[in-house]
């Protein structure tokens, strides 16, 4: 285990924030990883695991031990009904895995393409695009339980999974680390197409029978050409969730608003697109100074290059004001905000 001190983390974060960490260590083996934990309790320090940092605001240096989970693995196991359960190490680049899959014949993670982060991340906050989640695809996890250094398996059911949220953010957050997740695919292609105009877009390209791997790349073209690079300007991709509201709310503003934007959620709940809501408001492509929101999408937040995990929460809580102002709704910020 080799320890680095008072390490830059701009490499480790999609913003490219420039802080560092009092001490940092790379790990890619589960027993470097209980090496690192064993160090950090020795000395009673504080920890962070960060996967692939693009879920992450942080707003100083950071005091104590920096982790960053580079535990890599791919294995596959065939079921009695065909199916496949594939299993991922928490490290694994999340889009190049499900570009992977796809290229075995492993279907059902297409919609998730160009997701960008890790594997081990994914769960933690139930990723989801195009009408599929994590909990739609996800078997179980193996996680390192920090209190009694076992293993434990989450099923699942048993990860508490909600819109962009599950137990590992909330109840159990910071109690246990994911080492690897299972997915379980199929042979066949059972394609989900009826959201967000997926399938006009497949009927537009003249795809008559589309395969798992066309969607994904259909699904790539389409956030590349919304969403920034990271490695070009600095951003966590979607910056804020949409939020849900009662129908009643939400009828009440269609009528003042005609054009608002919504998706049916849970009974008696209606989802609005927050991107919408923001851009109504002229924030696109508003800058102040080293950060701003992207004038191709407003629901991302960027950095120029000098910003700060500070600017960005200001350029943030602007934004949430306005649109409490005018809608009388809360955006809730999507990114973990770390110390």
């Amino acid at each position: 285990m080799q320890l680095s001190r008072k390490a830059s983390l701009k490499a480790y974060n999609s913003f490219g924030f420039d802080v560092s960490a009092e001490y940092l260590v790379i790990v890619k083996t589960l027993d470097e990883l209980k090496g690192a934990l064993g160090f950090c309790a020795e000395n009673k320090l504080s920890l962070l695991v960060i996967g692939g940092g693009s879920n992450l605001i942080l707003t100083q240096d950071i005091s104590g031990l920096v982790v960053i989970n580079r535990i890599v693995l791919k294995q596959v196991e065939s079921t009695s009904d065909g199916d496949f359960l594939v299993t991922a190490g928490a490290g694994e680049n999340w889009h190049e895995f499900v570009r992977w899959t796809l290229m075995q014949g492993y279907n059902g993670l297409e919609n998730l393409s160009l997701i960008p982060g890790t594997v081990g991340a994914a769960p933690m906050q139930n990723i989801g695009a195009y009408g599929v989640e994590i909990k739609d695809r996800m078997e179980y996890l193996d996680a390192l339980d920090r209190e009694s250094g076992e293993l434990c398996r989450f099923a699942a059911g048993e990860c508490g999974f909600g819109y962009r949220d599950s137990v590992f953010k909330r109840i159990h957050a910071g109690r246990y680390i994911i080492i690897s997740v299972t997915f379980r695919l199929s042979a066949k292609v059972g394609l989900v197409l009826d959201y967000s105009g997926l399938s006009a877009v497949v009927e537009r390209q003249g795809i008559e029978d589309p395969t798992a791997l066309q969607i994904s790349d259909l699904i790539c073209d389409i956030r590349r050409s919304k969403l920034p690079d990271p490695e070009a300007l600095g951003n966590a991709g979607s910056f804020f969730k949409n939020p849900v509201i009662p129908e009643q709310q939400c009828a009440e503003l269609t009528r003042r608003y005609p054009g608002l934007v919504s998706f049916s959620d849970q009974p008696g709940l209606r989802k609005l697109a927050a991107g919408w809501l923001i851009d109504q408001l002229g924030w696109k492509g508003h800058r102040q100074g080293a950060v701003g929101v992207y004038d191709k999408q407003a629901l991302v937040l960027i950095n120029y290059g000098k910003g700060s995990g500070g600017d960005i929460l200001s350029l943030a809580q602007a934004i949430q004001a306005s649109v409490a102002d005018r809608y009388g709704v809360l955006l809730e910020i999507e990114p973990r905000t770390y110390p």
